[in-house]
């Protein structure tokens, strides 16, 4: 297979991996990793996301005008979040009552968008796909590890299966958001010495200079504070 394909592909697995490397969806990735199958069904119904609308927005990037492309990218992104959702509520009500709201909210997840953004809408159909397969599962691993952390301390099971309940005490801060900041910081200072170690950037910013999707946004806040001003002067 042609190299660009691997690199397109590899690129979510590790080198740019969405949660540890971009410190993008962290609102999901804190609030359902309390178990590993949790983990897995956000990552899984996220990756089908990413794949169908970046095919979509991919052909149809040279249809859809500038001015509404924003607009355009969460309808197309939402009709497919509509889809899973009825999809995870039909086949898998236990995994669909765990996630609860966060499932709904992957229409709105960052990390969706800024690929459809940054690269489903400059790039063909199969590297866009490859692209959605790679975040998608990069997205995926870093919740079912992170679920399966917090659920063996704070639990002492590991996909509800007991390992150390019986044994000892467990840690229940682990469940609560504490004990996932705590697991999830510790998760990007091992990303942080990885990268350092391969001579690449570590994370030093998880505010808007660390967002590929940054020059994005900053044309809502031009608007924002444009808004501001009108308001000042009246």
């Amino acid at each position: 297979m042609n190299s660009k394909y691997i690199s397109t592909f590899t690129n979510g697995l590790v080198k740019e991996n969405p949660t540890l490397r971009l410190v993008l969806g962290t609102c999901p990735t804190l609030a359902v990793t309390t178990a590993a199958v949790n983990g897995i069904g956000m990552g899984v119904s996220a990756t089908l996301v990413l794949i169908c609308s970046n095919l979509v927005i991919s052909l149809l990037r040279n249809v859809i005008p500038d001015k509404v492309r924003i607009p355009a990218f969460i309808t197309i992104i939402a009709g497919f979040v509509s889809v899973v959702q009825m999809l995870v509520k039909a086949f898998l009500p236990s995994i669909d009552k765990s996630l609860g709201i966060f499932l709904p909210l992957i229409v709105v997840n960052c990390i969706i968008l800024a690929r459809a953004e940054m690269f489903a809408s400059k790039n063909g159909p199969l590297l866009s796909v490859l692209d959605g397969l790679g975040m998608g599962l990069g997205f995926t691993a870093v919740l079912t590890v992170m679920g399966a952390i917090r659920e063996f301390l704070g639990a002492g099971s590991i996909f509800s299966l007991p390992v150390t309940s019986e044994i000892i005490d467990p840690m229940i801060v682990f469940l609560l958001p504490p004990g996932g900041f705590f697991v999830f910081g510790i998760l990007v200072a091992v990303s942080n010495a990885a990268a350092k170690k391969k001579g690449k950037k570590p994370v030093e910013s998880l505010g808007c200079e660390n967002c590929p999707s940054r020059n994005m946004c900053t044309r809502v806040q031009i608007g924002c504070e444009d808004a501001k001003e009108a308001d000042a002067d009246e």
